[in-house]
């Protein structure tokens, strides 16, 4: 095999490789003397086939696999040979390997650049520290109340008031495409699914259905049928509604006050508490669990920001452009839905191309920064912990948790996704425990209020 490097700047390398014609017409006879022994051919007792005949059939394709094979073989020697470490799988241009030609193919890659060590010592960090007031332990307490909370029967016949709940059926239609506004004929109406129910208990005034949809049942009485007219906000997560007119058919049934327990021992055993106070200390928990986790992301958000300052290293453009595609494309979605963040609105397409191709190649050189590091140091995830991130997992849907875990079993991509941010983690804890971590006692406010954005 005859190499000769084409090209080698920056982190770009590019050779010309020649498999000589001998080698292959030699791979490719062995080949088709191994299918003249299988294969089976009417006229031809097995193993007895000519070999110009076995040629003549399969010949073709047999020379594409060779030349396949042949291609793979000689772009892994050559990066072996030469100790090269690729960012991506190498681009392939076939030059020639027709029959009796010489093998020639030009391999264009990008390696892995230098990534020098930063000096974790020298990293100044401050943990935010902060604990929840009893305030908002009653708070939680109350909204743990209110979900808790009951229905009871209103047996006088009165108009609903904000608050209460009305038992209801209703249909609902949609105004026709091409139906004019002011059409109110049954022509211009047609059901849409998911449209009706039955018994379905509505709260005056309350939302999780269409806007103005409970404010209008407002004062109906039980055994009273109202239509009201509403339209879906144009981002409405069912498209073919979205931004339409609609006209539901709503009949009460019964009108029902809600009944919030109050916070006592009683309803710490409902929630299955031994009493009040272990029901308490159980909530305090559960914040100070949320706001630990908090004060865990700004400063691992904090290091990364130090990290990025420091590392001034070249990265692969190829992995900057696959990076910032994928960006981009949420970009795209966003700015078509029109859910652009409020400080992207009003920019035009290039400065927002600019800015998100630099956070794209941020991320690329933080992630082989992060990836060094634990390479340098020998930081691995365990099988035991993959294991456990495999089993969070599959709790997330209850009933087919074996289902789960079996598709992780046949699917080694998807484990992958889930050792990526064990690792990032296991690392991000090695450098926490070699900078200079100082910590400050901070309100909840403070710890929660968004920092910017970098």
């Amino acid at each position: 095999m005859q190499v000769t490097e084409l090209e080698s700047a920056g982190l770009k390398r590019a050779f010309s490789v020649v498999v000589p014609a001998g080698e292959i017409a030699a791979q490719r006879d062995k080949r088709l003397a191994a299918l003249a022994r299988d294969v089976r051919i009417p006229g031809f007792r097995p193993g007895k086939v000519p070999a110009a005949i076995v040629r003549q059939r399969y010949g073709a394709a047999v020379m594409g696999e060779v030349l396949e094979q042949s291609v793979g073989d000689a772009m892994r020697q050559v990066i072996s040979d030469r100790g090269l470490r690729p960012a991506l799988q190498p681009k392939i241009e076939l030059k020639s390997g027709g029959e009796g030609q010489d093998l020639e193919f030009r391999m264009d890659l990008e390696v892995m650049p230098e990534v020098p060590m930063p000096d974790f010592g020298a990293i100044e960090l401050e943990r935010l520290k902060a604990s929840p007031t009893e305030e908002q332990v009653d708070k939680a307490l109350a909204a743990l109340a209110e979900r808790s909370r009951t229905l009871e029967d209103i047996a006088e016949s009165r108009p609903a008031a904000k608050g209460e709940v009305v038992i209801c059926d209703f249909t609902g239609r949609r105004r026709k495409e091409g139906a004019a506004a002011g059409d109110d004929s049954p022509e211009a109406w047609e059901s849409f699914p998911g449209g009706s129910a039955t018994d379905m208990p509505i709260e005056i005034g309350a939302g999780g259905f269409v806007p103005g949809f409970t404010e209008q049942l407002e004062g109906i009485v039980p055994g009273e049928t109202r239509t009201i007219t509403v339209t879906f906000p144009a981002d409405y997560g069912a498209t073919e509604l979205a931004g339409k007119e609609a006209r539901f058919e709503v009949t009460a049934k019964a009108l029902k006050r809600p009944v919030v327990p109050p916070v006592d021992d009683a309803l710490a055993k409902r929630l299955g508490f031994e009493d009040l106070t272990r029901l308490r200390d159980f909530v305090r928990q559960q914040i100070q669990g949320e706001y630990d986790a908090l004060s865990r992301l700004r400063l691992k958000r904090a290091l990364l920001d130090k990290l990025a300052e420091q590392a001034s290293f070249t990265v692969p453009e190829g992995m900057v452009e696959a990076e910032f595609a994928q960006i981009w494309q949420r970009v795209e979605a966003d700015m078509k839905a029109g859910r652009l963040e409020e400080e992207d609105k009003g920019k035009d397409e290039a400065t927002l191309r600019a800015e998100y191709r630099a956070i794209a190649e941020r991320r690329i050189r933080l992630g082989l920064l992060l990836a060094e590091i634990g390479r340098t140091n020998n930081i691995q995830v365990t099988p035991e912990e993959l294991a456990r991130a495999m089993r969070q997992e599959a709790a997330r849907y209850p009933g087919q948790e074996q289902q789960v875990m079996e598709f992780f079993r046949r699917t080694p991509q998807a484990a992958e996704g889930l050792r990526a941010p064990i690792f990032e983690e296991k690392v991000v804890d090695f450098m926490l425990e070699l900078a200079r971590v100082t910590e400050r006692e901070v309100t909840p406010e403070e710890l929660t209020a968004p920092p910017a954005r970098a």
